[in-house]
């Protein structure tokens, strides 16, 4: 008996649908991506389609040229405003700092000289170099843009200058009972100023100036890239005009002739704009800033030997060196120096008359101060203390007031030169950006215009 082979059959379902050829892409059939590139590739074989590339080129070079001129520009305007809102005021806050400082050290060592009863006139003078200088901590704390290594400073300052005004404090309470640890006190307070207080205000002073180089230099900077943007612009420009001259024996198409004086317009405005800026911030740097930072350094270099010079009187001798010397009139001698080859040194850098001349009555002052300040010390070196004392309160209201009032108007000058070439030089860059924008879009406009016009003629 014979049966049947097995056949296996779909299901109805299956049987019940069409099927579907599966057919393999033929060589013929090209991505739609390919055909688009073969539209283009076309087109640009034809006279009409070479000039729209041309045109989208031309516009495309303009835009990006005004485009990169606006971000290079916006960048050294807020270079160049930063220097003259926020790094300037800043280095200037720390400067009035460390001089408030300093001058609060001069001041109440000239009390301890006047003996137990401290006159009103310097109790004064501390007062107000205190209440300045938390003025002045508060104007740089305030101030967001610092940075943090001057936070870190202005920090030191608010947690070492109570201890300073306490130590004052104690020094004077002691003085007025005529205790000798009065002198003991005002020397720790002296210690506590120019150990902790005095180098904070120093490293402060040093990063905002540091600061103040860094947006200057970027507010310099020439903005390479939009320069050479430019140049490829116009020598696009250029050449579009030139063959066009040749295709057609026309020599002037009015499109691409705005295009080329927009974009000419934008570039010569961007070098001279920049030109202008370099020029005036270097001034402002030269002629301001660098007299600036001398003239500063002078004036804390008078308030610490002023210091120095009362210390030495009050101390007696009794704080030595490891070499065995008077360790406040050694202080007092170096500073000095100092303070006469930095005077010296802002009288060069001075550029005119107006800012020479405070400067050569400041030498002049500084020399008188040290002949009297000779013969204060042969007078104590006689036992003549009272002599000793009559001729540094002699110097005070003579030549070493003189060196601070004439280092305040140099300082005050200088500044004023420091603030004008800086503006000048924000003030080239200002109106630029807005400028290069609209020219760009002018310029990109007209040479898609003059383009179009020799498209239409081959309609």
């Amino acid at each position: 008996m014979t049966h049947p082979p097995t056949v296996r059959t779909a299901p109805e379902e299956a049987r019940a649908q069409p099927s579907v050829p599966v057919t393999a892409p033929g060589p013929g059939r090209r991505a739609p991506w390919s055909a688009a590139t073969d539209r283009m590739r076309a087109a640009a074989t034809t006279e009409p389609g070479r000039l729209r590339v041309i045109g989208a080129v031309l516009a495309l070079l303009v835009v990006a040229f005004g485009g990169v001129t606006v971000l290079e520009v916006q960048d050294r305007a807020g270079s160049a405003n930063d220097v003259v809102e926020h790094s300037q005021p800043l280095s200037s806050h720390a400067a009035d700092i460390f001089q408030s400082l300093a001058a609060a050290d001069a001041a109440v060592t000239e009390g301890f000289l006047a003996g137990r009863q401290e006159p009103a006139g310097t109790r004064k003078d501390y007062d107000e170099a205190i209440g300045n200088t938390y003025k002045w901590l508060q104007a740089a704390a305030s101030d967001t843009s610092a940075s943090r290594e001057s936070k870190k400073q202005i920090t030191k300052l608010y947690e070492g200058l109570p201890r300073y005004v306490q130590l004052v404090e104690r020094a004077r309470d002691n003085n007025r009972q005529g205790f000798p640890l009065g002198g003991a006190y005002l020397r720790y307070a002296n210690d506590q100023m120019t150990g902790k207080l005095l180098p904070a205000a120093e490293l402060l002073y040093g990063a905002e100036t540091e600061r103040l180089g860094r947006d200057r230099d970027e507010a310099r900077s020439w903005p390479f890239l939009s320069t050479g943007l430019g140049l490829v612009a116009l020598g696009a420009l250029y050449w579009a005009q030139r063959r066009d001259c040749r295709r057609t024996n026309r020599v002037f198409n009015r499109g691409l002739l705005v295009a080329t004086a927009a974009s000419t317009v934008v570039l010569l405005w961007l070098v001279a704009g920049h030109t202008v800026a370099r020029s005036e911030l270097r001034d402002a740097d030269v002629h301001g800033q660098q007299s600036l930072d001398v003239l500063n350094t002078a004036r804390i270099s008078s308030l610490k030997a002023r210091a120095d010079e009362n210390l030495a009187l009050v101390a007696r001798g009794s704080v030595l060196t490891p070499q065995g010397k008077d360790k406040y009139e050694t202080d007092f001698t170096t500073g000095m120096a100092e303070l006469d080859e930095q005077l010296r040194k802002a009288e060069k850098l001075a550029e005119d008359t107006e800012g020479r001349t405070p400067v050569g009555k400041a030498l002049a002052a500084t020399e008188e101060w040290n002949r009297i300040h000779e013969a204060a010390r042969e007078s104590e070196n006689a036992g003549d203390y009272a002599g000793a004392r009559q001729k540094i309160d002699q110097s005070k209201a003579s030549s070493y007031k003189q060196v601070g009032d004439t280092l305040e108007t140099a300082r005050k000058y200088e500044e004023g030169q420091f603030r004008e070439a800086a503006k000048n030089g924000r003030g080239a860059l200002s109106l630029l950006p807005f400028g290069a924008a609209l020219l760009a879009l002018l310029g990109a406009g007209a040479a898609i215009a003059g383009v179009n016009r020799r498209v239409s003629e081959y309609r």
